[in-house]
């Protein structure tokens, strides 16, 4: 009797559970996508960056050819995080994995792990890459990007998480496409 009461229990349960909400929007102007995720306590969103705009914000930095080419085998997002919360909020890159369509997870790469390199190239940079560990505080935000190992076009899904009041939650956000290599602009009267 109590097997029947608890199996009961978890379908109901399972019924309630409420699927994470993701609006998508697309960039009238340049035709880019963007997936936002509000929660009680956090916003995340993620906005594509093409290859070509990715190499000339870096370029546009002093940066030379060959730190820049470093980002060619990665698509990169423009990362928005805010903390909606009455309370200290956290989050952690390394935490962070992307699934590819064979069901993969992969580790997000950190911004840590960015310098390092760069700095073994003999370029001491910092700037531009989301901060892999913060604390925010009530109304905090942060924004950078976000770097994932796969080539243009590809789609993964994202696993994300953060910490509130001692819990950490956990969050993917389903079929996020990298930015196509090249984008055309929209046409007239579209």
């Amino acid at each position: 009797m109590k097997s029947r009461y608890l199996i009961f229990l978890l379908l109901l349960l399972s019924n309630n559970a409420t699927a994470l909400e993701v609006s998508i929007k697309k960039n009238p102007a340049s035709g880019l996508l963007s997936w936002l995720v509000n929660e009680p306590e956090i916003s995340l969103k993620v906005i594509q960056v093409t290859p070509d705009y990715a190499s000339a914000i870096f370029s546009s930095r002093g940066l030379p050819p060959r730190l820049v080419k470093t980002l060619q085998d990665y698509c990169v997002f423009g990362t928005i995080i805010k903390n909606k919360s009455a309370g200290a909020l956290a989050y952690r890159v390394a935490d962070w994995r992307f699934i590819t369509p064979d069901g993969q997870a992969h580790a997000v790469k950190t911004k840590t792990e960015w310098i390092k390199q760069w700095a073994n190239l003999g370029v001491p940079y910092r700037w531009l890459i989301l901060p892999d560990d913060q604390v925010f505080g009530v109304g905090d935000w942060s924004q950078g990007f976000t770097t994932i190992k796969l080539p243009p076009n590809s789609t993964f899904d994202l696993n994300y998480s953060w910490r509130y009041k001692g819990e950490t939650h956990q969050r993917t956000i389903k079929k996020i496409r990298c930015a196509p290599a090249e984008v055309s602009p929209p046409s007239k009267g579209s």
